[in-house]
């Protein structure tokens, strides 16, 4: 283990009188139930405004802020949850996983957000339940080999299905591919049209693979929670579908993921007080 390590005692820590200045999470304001967000603008509109998700919550507070991330707790049907918002991208998840995971009592982390379709299965407005994430980013790999799986936690995932069963909203469970680029990662070109071939096969290989849609946070959480033991799981609203051509429309489907997210950790929250 790192007892050994001979750099660990000058690390540096970023920790303040005992609150990490990244995040600034303080123990006792941190609900067990956290959803792990991005300022994003591309899932604003269609009915879900700015602050959809924290105005989905009871008496929400501000619970933390920080350059990077602002974090509101309230309830949700009674069930402590916190909102951890910030920029995109498993770096960044990453840095909101750790303090939760370090400094407070998190059980639960589940990310509520948009995506894009990659299956011809999908259409735009529908919400994806992940099951499992490809790992096609670069943090997660810092932690563990890339043959380490990114598995949603079988709890959450019924969890979901069941709070997406009761909103009635179309719904898939299935793979979602999480990546690091926007552009030639994606099979997007750079400026000036730059794109190489490998580029070009890209959203075709994962297609055949049978993904469901891609993101950038997915794999991050869910890797990191099922690592450091806890739960993890991903529901994201279809803003668009690049294999059938329907373009995007900002915030479609994004009331339902909201719904369903939260109405699946109040199940989780009624499951775990209550058996």
């Amino acid at each position: 283990m790192s007892e050994d390590f001979p750099y660990l005692k000058s690390m540096p820590q970023f920790i303040r009188d005992g609150v990490p200045l990244l995040t600034g999470f303080k123990r006792d304001r941190i609900a067990p139930y956290v959803v792990l967000a991005v300022k994003d603008p591309l899932v604003v509109g269609e009915g879900a405004g700015e602050d959809a998700l924290a105005g989905a919550l009871d008496g929400a507070e501000l619970s933390a802020q920080t350059g990077l991330f602002t974090t509101l707790t309230g309830t949700y049907q009674g069930a402590p949850i916190s909102i951890v918002s910030g920029g995109s991208g498993s770096p960044e998840a990453e840095l909101a996983l750790m303090d939760l995971f370090n400094h407070t009592d998190c059980t639960t982390v589940i990310r509520i957000g948009g995506c894009g379709a990659w299956s011809e299965k999908v259409g735009v407005g529908d919400v994806v339940i992940t099951s499992g994430a490809v790992r096609d980013e670069g943090m997660t790999k810092a932690h563990v080999k890339a043959e380490y799986p990114a598995v949603a936690d079988w709890q959450v995932v019924a969890a979901m299905k069941a709070a997406a069963d009761e909103v009635g909203h179309p719904y898939h469970i299935g793979i979602t591919r999480s990546g690091d680029s926007e552009y030639c990662g994606w099979g997007k070109p750079g400026p000036g049209g730059y794109l190489q071939d490998e580029h070009k096969g890209i959203i075709d290989y994962w297609r055949r693979a049978g993904i469901l849609n891609t993101d950038r946070e997915s794999a991050a959480i869910l890797t990191l929670c099922s690592l450091y033991g806890r739960r993890g799981g991903a529901v994201c609203s279809v803003g668009d579908n690049v294999v059938t051509g329907e373009m995007h429309k900002s915030g479609s489907g994004q009331t339902a993921a909201i719904k369903i997210g939260l109405a699946a950790l109040a199940r989780l929250y009624k499951e775990d007080t209550h058996g």
